[in-house]
């Protein structure tokens, strides 16, 4: 009787990037269901106009350099990239602001590299941080959620007057009645006053921050799902998470009038989709679970830094790039011992 020799890793099915990418875009529906809840149709208008656009912009790039065209459009990677940025700006930004990040992070960040696999920085956010630097107005005209705010519930924005919004940038009464500013931008823009005098006479901190506190627990959810699906580990989303909660419990507790609480830095801005989108990106990050540690930890670190130092609110996008950079130093030191080989880089000396 004939044996059949199967040589190791005994894996049953492969992780192949189509499926990997149908995972993460179904994981990307709790967040894009939570945000038009509380948001209106808006985001859901950028998620169908950013796909539209990243697949052009991904099948042009495909024809000039002579690749399989179907291919490559049917990896889903264009359509993650696209749907992750059309998450990260406000829902009401222009509809050229999402075709110009979708043309930066498929263009210039992917295809100008290599093609998925060889770009040393996350695209999403290449493409986010282009458009906070270029487009700040655009970027920070985020509209108040469907909370209650004092004895009424704000008004969102009907599905024609987002259109309205989106595709004309003349009608400016009509955006200021829907936009405000952020939690984040609230507290970074406190004009003196302490941490609790805002929190006792601003509505979007008193109680809109609930609805910030929502889609972080959609995009932890989505997060969890991931995990349990295997498609990448928990010690960059544990690691950034902790590292962020430590560092703000320790400042807070040390001047509470001055600094946010941690909790507000883990469950508003991008903290969440940060950890669990970007910072597992397999191709731009950490690929050792050491070096995942190490990289989740600096991701925190720097979140916090630029966001209580630094000039802008939220800083996800620019503590990722950073880190990426970082990425393959960290391997070189993290590689993890073959066996029957010398043990790991070590140091400067590399181990000798």
């Amino acid at each position: 009787m004939s044996l059949i020799h199967l040589s190791s890793p005994h894996v049953s099915k492969a992780n192949a990037t189509d499926r990997v990418m149908r995972l993460v875009l179904i994981a990307t529906l709790p967040a894009l269901i939570a945000l038009t809840i509380f948001f209106g149709w808006g985001s859901l208008i950028q998620v169908l106009l950013a796909c539209t656009s990243a697949l052009a912009f991904e099948a042009a790039c495909l024809w000039m350099r002579k690749r399989p065209m179907l291919f490559f459009l049917r990896d889903g990677s264009a359509l993650v990239t696209a749907v992750l940025i059309a998450l990260a700006i406000p829902p009401f930004a222009p509809w050229w602001v999402v075709v110009i990040g979708t043309f930066t992070a498929i263009v210039i960040a992917k295809h100008l590299y290599g093609g998925l696999g060889n770009n040393p920085f996350n695209p999403a956010m290449v493409a986010y941080a282009l458009l906070l630097i270029s487009f700040p107005a655009e970027m920070t005209q985020w509209n108040a959620p469907f909370v209650l705010i004092g004895d009424n519930w704000s008004v969102l924005a009907s599905f024609t007057d987002s259109l309205v919004i989106i595709f004309s940038s003349i009608n400016h009464g009509m955006i200021d009645a829907y936009t405000g500013a952020t939690p984040l931008e609230v507290l970074k823009h406190r004009g003196g006053m302490t941490t609790e005098e805002v929190w006792r006479n601003n509505p979007v901190l008193s109680q809109g921050v609930f609805a910030w506190y929502g889609i972080s627990a959609a995009w932890l959810m989505g997060g969890i799902f991931l995990i349990y699906r295997k498609v990448f580990t928990w010690h960059a989303p544990f690691a950034m998470i902790t590292t962020l909660f430590l560092l703000s419990s320790l400042f807070y507790a040390g001047d509470p009038s001055n600094f946010a609480d941690p909790f507000l830095h883990i469950g508003v801005g991008a903290t969440m989709m940060c950890a669990f989108f970007i910072a597992t990106d397999p191709v731009s990050g950490a690929t050792s679970n050491k070096g995942k540690v190490i990289f989740g930890i600096g991701v925190g670190a720097l979140i916090y830094i630029i966001r209580t130092w630094g000039s802008y609110p939220d800083a996800a996008a620019f503590a990722i790039l950073l880190m990426n950079l970082s990425a393959p130093f960290i391997d070189h030191y993290t590689q993890p011992r073959s066996y029957g080989h010398a043990r790991a880089n070590r140091g400067i000396g590399g181990g000798k």
